[in-house]
């Protein structure tokens, strides 16, 4: 018995050494809205500002 709570004890100590690094966690649907709607939103502003960066030119 003795011989079995060494062998537990050993794997313990070694599952803590080669834990896996923490990770973050998947998003959900609401996260991956609301990161798609900033991504396109902060596309759309720096198109809009490089639009409005342009000189005019007259179309006539």
């Amino acid at each position: 018995m003795l011989k079995d709570q060494t062998s537990d004890r050993a794997k313990r100590e070694a599952n803590k050494a080669f834990k896996p690094a923490t990770t973050q966690k998947p998003m959900n649907d609401y996260a991956k809205d609301q990161h798609s709607l900033h991504e396109n939103r902060e596309r759309l502003k720096a198109e809009r500002l490089a639009r409005e960066a342009q000189p005019k030119t007259r179309e006539d």
